[in-house]
């Protein structure tokens, strides 16, 4: 097949890494893919490095540059199928795709559970001008069909796949050495973009109130927040506890140097990434049950869930996994066992590769 993938997000997060994933794997397929994104973009950046193909289009906002730029390159370079991943683009490859005669149909990949809007354009875009919704969580799934009017048929929930090969538990002291991180300390770590959705606030306060020197808490990934939680750790007399690492290459790395991982968001989640390669890392992991999380941790069994925008039961909950040891085991040989079921990476791209194959016939 020739895929073409479109993406006006600027951003650098979960949905970026799926789109720049899963191409590489469709590339190993023997596919051909082709990424069309703003030039100002992360995704443009990174893609060089991974042998895929990026073309900058003007596509950060929905105009009519934006619209007449991606026009003519579908006309200029015919395609089997597109896939569109945020709204803006979304909304930009259906008005292109009207205007073309002979256009490849659309699959719109939907990753994030904030709301849709309830009026009729929205439902004519989801259900009349892509062909098939694809969702990162059944929780997604669900949602698109209720807030749109969209038949169970027409979307499904393929969630993100995760390389066990690259994410495996692994020695937390040669992690940290390698990491230059102090092995004497134990770490309640996160791995996300700093969002104010991702909770990062209420990690702080929490951990505020866990009364252990001992422990650190290592903060990796980078964004519009970073000011507002530098702030808030001098507030809270952590500067001394908390490390911010910043976006990192090598996530693997830094997973399997922690001994807890949390995830508190509170808005616009699918199926973290995040959570599964922790998970896949053998760590236990705290989140909520925003969006599909819910799908992936089962209370006290595969993690420990708590109500979002709650620093005093965040506290509570790290406090019970940083103090039974027997307990973090446990979670955290469940959590393998149980997302290498269902979570694994060649399979998210054997699911792909059907639904874009049914798309196109």
């Amino acid at each position: 097949m020739n895929i073409v993938h479109t993406e006006s997000s600027c951003g650098w997060g979960g949905q970026e890494i799926r789109i720049l994933e899963e191409s590489r794997g469709m590339l190993k397929r023997g596919h051909s893919v082709t990424i069309l994104c703003p030039r100002e973009s992360q995704l443009f950046k990174k893609c060089s490095g991974h042998g895929v193909k990026a073309i900058a289009l003007p596509i950060a906002r929905k105009n009519v540059k934006g619209l007449l730029a991606l026009r003519k390159w579908f006309h200029n370079n015919p395609v089997d199928i597109i896939n569109t991943h945020s709204s803006t683009d979304t909304w930009l490859a259906a008005l292109a795709r009207i205007t073309l005669p002979n256009s490849p149909p659309i699959i719109r990949t939907r990753h994030i559970s904030s709301p849709i809007p309830g009026n009729w354009t929205s439902r004519w875009l989801y259900t009349k001008a892509v062909k098939h919704v694809v969702t990162t969580g059944e929780a997604l799934r669900k949602q698109v069909i209720e807030q749109t009017g969209a038949t169970s048929s027409h979307v499904t929930s393929v969630p993100t796949g995760i390389d066990p090969d690259r994410f495996k538990p692994g020695n937390k002291y040669q992690a940290r050495i390698k990491l230059k991180l102090n092995p004497d300390f134990n770490y309640i770590g996160i791995v996300a973009t700093l969002r104010s959705w991702k909770g990062h606030l209420y990690l702080l306060e929490a951990f505020s109130k866990l009364n252990m020197p001992d422990w650190r808490l290592l903060i990796v990934g980078d964004g519009p927040y970073r000011g507002v939680l530098d702030q808030r750790a001098e507030q809270l007399d952590l500067r001394e506890r908390v490390i911010f690492a910043g976006q990192q290459s090598n996530p693997e790395d830094w997973f399997r140097a922690m001994d807890i991982f949390c995830l508190p968001s509170y808005a616009n989640e699918g199926v973290p990434q995040a959570i599964l390669q922790a998970m896949f890392t053998g760590l236990p992991v705290v989140s909520t049950t925003v969006g599909a999380i819910g799908e992936i941790i089962t209370d006290n069994l595969t993690g420990i869930t708590v109500p979002s925008k709650s620093a005093n039961t965040l506290k509570e909950a790290l406090y019970t996994i940083t103090t039974d040891n027997d307990l973090s085991r446990r979670l955290g040989t469940h959590a393998r066992m149980e997302v290498i079921k269902q979570y694994d990476y060649h399979s998210m791209l054997l699911h792909m590769e059907s639904i874009l194959n049914k798309t196109i016939k």
